[in-house]
């Protein structure tokens, strides 16, 4: 069947609704790609909070799902909200990418210690809530400031010198690289790739997955997208996303979480939250079912006896 595929027009977006489109076409479909601006792409300036927080960049994209005019929509899953449109679906989600976040730097501020190995007073630039939170309480005396725009803009922000190091997901520049698109030097500006451990530095719910949105009553399209599932992604993220449910109920405040399945098949997860103070709490556990596990571990946020 021939199947609309649409996305962002970024150069991360489109290297992952490119990837979607190749598993499709291996299981005897035919593909097009429509690109779709969002508000998270035309609003550069301000923090994802002052912006609208969830769903920025998938919303768009969303109403043309909705519409008819694409039959299925590639989403960074961490983008998407957890209280998604009813008549949309999650139809699959291909296995994760490494969910880790990064620490870009030049040699010349990098020290070799510690879990953020930077000088003190370095100027490390994100929009993200959780990346900032982590960044001060790790590295209090680290300076922290805005910094917005797609993957190659953030790196250039670094290869040219305008900030000491960026933090970013680990899967977006991978995914960039093995899409052969056109990036900044690190050679040349002699900057450093330097993987942040998830068990400390927790990544955002679903970081380093893509989601495949269908409408819910296109049997069709869900049945064709489904074979390009990953079992083990789904089974994980849905602890991730089951305590970020519960996190967007009860605050607003900085959250990470991150869930492994091990050989037995058993989910371990481990979360944080920043409170409004600065302070971060920690909890984890594991089990079998994701959302049990998600309500156990958020509860132990929630009352501040996490881990």
């Amino acid at each position: 069947m021939k199947i609309r595929i649409g996305t962002r027009g970024s150069a991360l977006a489109l290297a992952q609704a490119n990837d979607v489109a190749q598993r499709l076409v291996a299981c005897g479909h035919s593909t097009s790609i429509e690109l779709i601006s969002t508000t998270g792409d035309r609003v550069v300036d301000r923090t994802f909070t002052e912006v609208g927080a969830f769903g920025v960049f998938v919303r768009e994209i969303e109403t043309a799902l909705q519409d008819g005019r694409v039959d299925v929509a590639v989403h960074s899953y961490k983008d998407l909200p957890t209280d998604s449109p009813a008549d949309l679906v999650i139809a699959a989600v291909p296995e994760r990418v490494d969910a880790a976040d990064i620490l870009l730097a030049p040699s010349r501020v990098l020290t070799g210690d510690g879990l953020i190995p930077l000088e003190p007073g370095a100027r490390v630039g994100t929009a993200s809530a959780r990346r900032r939170a982590l960044l001060q309480h790790y590295r209090p005396d680290l300076v922290i400031d805005l910094l917005r725009g797609n993957v190659p803009t953030r790196l250039r922000a670094v290869t040219e010198g305008r900030f000491d190091a960026i933090v970013l997901a680990a899967a977006g520049l991978y995914r960039l690289q093995r899409s052969g698109a056109e990036l900044p030097s690190f050679e040349r500006a002699d900057v450093v790739v330097t993987r942040l451990d998830p068990s400390q530095f927790v990544p955002a719910p679903s970081q380093g997955a893509v989601a495949v949105q269908v409408r819910r009553d296109d049997t069709a399209t869900r049945t064709a997208v489904a074979a390009i599932d990953d079992a083990r992604t789904t089974r994980a993220l849905a602890a991730e996303r089951g305590a970020l449910a519960r996190a967007e109920a009860g605050c607003s405040l900085p959250f990470g979480a991150w869930c492994q399945v091990r050989d037995d098949d058993t989910l371990s997860l481990l979360a944080v939250l920043a409170d409004e103070q600065g302070n971060l709490r920690r909890a984890a556990g594991a089990g079998h079912d994701p959302d049990e596990l998600a309500d156990t571990v958020w509860r132990q946020l929630a009352l501040g006896r996490g881990a």
